[in-house]
């Protein structure tokens, strides 16, 4: 356990404490409350972040500048934020945990490593940029023209 995190270390220090009182058969409950509050702990981080990319690219917008835009032309604009990326990745992991639940309820491991295939498969594409369609659909609004589609 990191020392950065002292309240989650105190947290995991009385589950353990609590295991050895009563025993193992209150184990997975302690282990399902322990969880918890490791999963609440990274959603509280995880807005936090996002929270702070879009605050500094609302600031660098409106200075005039066009943060993270990863176009070689300074006015091309089609590259993704770093807070769009980072919502992308926490909302499909935080949507892994009921998606892995579910596959292995149904199916066992050979269901978890088909959920986790997908989401993989989901996250490399967006990284690559793949639903480049998605953007040009959303630039095409915002100018309002309308470009035809192959």
């Amino acid at each position: 356990m990191d020392a950065r995190d002292p309240d989650l270390k105190q947290e995991l220090d009385a589950a353990l404490q609590t295991r050895k009182e009563l025993g193992a058969e209150y184990e997975s409950e302690l282990v399902d409350s322990f969880m918890e509050k490791v999963e609440q702990r990274f959603n509280d981080t995880a807005d936090r972040h996002v929270r702070r990319q879009l605050a500094e690219q609302q600031m660098a917008t409106a200075r005039g500048a066009r943060p993270y835009a990863t176009g070689t032309q300074p006015d091309q604009s089609h590259g993704l934020g770093v807070g769009e990326r980072f919502a992308f990745v926490g909302v499909s992991l935080v949507l892994a945990i009921p998606l892995s639940a579910i596959g292995v309820v149904n199916e066992g491991l050979p269901g978890l490593l088909i959920t986790w295939a997908g989401i993989f498969g989901v996250n490399a594409v967006h990284a690559m940029g793949g639903f480049s369609w998605l953007r040009r659909g959303r630039k095409e609004e915002e100018s309002g023209v309308q470009v035809p589609r192959p």
